[in-house]
């Protein structure tokens, strides 16, 4: 849910009229009377022929063919929400059409100031720890080592490729559940962040040399596409690693990029019959090779899943950090209570992918230009 009732409650002091659909937030423990409570108005379903609002917030992109959006009917509206631009630009398109002003929440830049608002590492949280729970509730055996009358029960041994903040909190999170975790990401600066949090970081022999062109940052934090011969040698240095888990989660992405293979079928292979891989990259195609989206492979004893909305596994908080997050958005988009389109702020231009009847990010135009 993209506004929770305490976020609706900010909103509604600083002077804002809030419009929920009726039950929009049911399924996240939300119910109408709270939202009444904190001040909004409940209608059954938004129809731009009788309602007009300056702002349309979302969790996700409005739908195929929606007029929720008809800019005939609602000229000046501002759409917020997480519309995945640079890997789908088609969208921006649909929204440059419908002559609406949309910011993704996706797109927020890398600056302290902004760090409230920043949806991503919300929900990478979320999903990290939905992710171990996942492969918890799969595997053939518990996390942590036992000693019982019966003998010695090993540990599970986890592995987690890619520590941004999805695989952070997968590492902290199975490190609770009594893992014996080691972690790899192709970032330098993550190799102190993977120690802190207790997880062994992957010297990958060769590494510095083999790999260590690519390993590097772009601008905004996030890691670069490799080269394939990069790339190459980096899965040939982690297949032992890959052999060796019961669980791996794989956690590694590339903005606007498809996922880069980390995990091909030979090494799903080599892994141990009981063993599980959770594919939290498998929307843009996986980080294995395996993935399939939304799907439970079996392949040689070896359970792949490819979930793509672990969030909702986690509804509740899910939905409060997003509103949070929206909520420091929306407050530095209107800080007077009215909309500004301020072109010389740096986290609204950073945001804002269409105004005027034009896609106005350069990064989404030069991602329609190649599409």
């Amino acid at each position: 849910m993209a506004l929770v009732p305490d976020g609706v409650d900010v909103l509604v002091q600083r002077g804002c009229d809030v419009v929920v659909e009726r039950a929009a937030g049911l399924s996240s423990g939300f119910g109408d009377d709270a939202y009444r409570s904190a001040g909004a108005t409940i209608v059954e379903q938004f129809s731009p022929s009788a309602d007009v609002a300056d702002v349309v917030v979302s969790v996700r992109d409005a739908p195929q063919g929606s007029s929720s959006l008809n800019p005939a009917a609602v000229p000046a509206t501002v759409f917020v929400g997480v519309f995945d631009p640079l890997w789908a630009p088609d969208r921006a398109q649909r929204h440059a059409g419908n002559g609406v002003s949309a910011f993704s929440l996706d797109l927020v830049p890398r600056v302290t100031r902004a760090q409230p608002m920043d949806v991503l590492s919300s929900m990478a949280t979320i999903a990290g720890y939905e992710a171990v729970l996942l492969a918890a509730g799969n595997l053939p055996q518990m996390f942590p080592l036992m000693m019982t009358a019966a003998g010695t029960l090993a540990p599970a041994r986890v592995l987690v490729l890619g520590a941004g903040v999805a695989g952070l909190q997968a590492i902290g999170t199975a490190r609770r559940l009594g893992g014996v975790v080691e972690a790899y990401d192709v970032r330098p600066e993550a190799v102190e962040q993977i120690r802190s949090i207790g997880a062994r970081a992957l010297d990958l022999e060769a590494s510095s040399t083999a790999v260590g062109s690519s390993a590097v940052t772009s601008v905004n934090g996030y890691a670069v596409a490799q080269s394939d011969d990069a790339a190459r040698l980096q899965r040939e240095m982690l297949a032992p690693h890959v052999a060796g888990a019961d669980v791996v989660v794989t956690a590694a992405s590339v903005p606007g990029r498809p996922s880069p293979l980390l995990v091909t079928a030979e090494m799903v292979d080599g892994m141990d019959s009981g063993s599980v891989l959770v594919d939290l990259a498998a929307e843009r195609g996986g980080n294995c090779e395996v993935t399939e989206a939304d799907e439970t492979v079996e392949r040689n004893g070896v359970t792949v899943l490819g979930p793509t909305d672990l969030v909702s596994k986690c509804a509740r908080h899910a939905s409060q950090m997003f509103s949070r997050n929206l909520v420091a958005f929306l407050e530095h988009l209107a800080p007077e209570g009215v909309v500004e389109m301020r072109s010389d702020d740096e986290i609204l231009s950073a945001m804002l992918v269409t105004h005027d009847g034009a896609v106005v990010h350069p990064g989404v135009a030069a991602a329609l230009e190649e599409a």
